[in-house]
């Protein structure tokens, strides 16, 4: 049997989830969902921390694999080089 996420740590997560989807009408909603249910504002505070933690991660891993898909369509690049090889070195560079 699974265990129930209690209604204020529901809240929590979906603060969270509001801050690192960008989602403005879901973080009002949310927090003032929290505030119904008693938490206090450094609870909601640490909530949207988590939320933006989870989005900093989400961006640089973003940024790392954007950068190696242009890489790929860079002429010269290591990820783009479909060459063969001769005397150690490609058509490339």
């Amino acid at each position: 049997m699974k265990e129930k996420i209690d209604e204020q740590t529901k809240e929590l997560i979906a603060i969270g989830a509001s801050i690192s989807a960008h989602c403005q009408p879901c973080l009002t909603y949310h927090v003032a969902k929290a505030k119904e249910l008693g938490l206090d504002a450094d609870l909601i505070s640490a909530a949207i921390d988590v939320g933006y933690m989870v989005q900093t991660g989400a961006t640089v891993a973003m940024k790392e694999f954007a950068n190696r898909v242009l890489s790929a369509l860079t002429p010269g690049s290591p990820a783009s080089c479909k060459c063969e090889t001769t005397g150690g070195k490609s058509c490339c560079g």
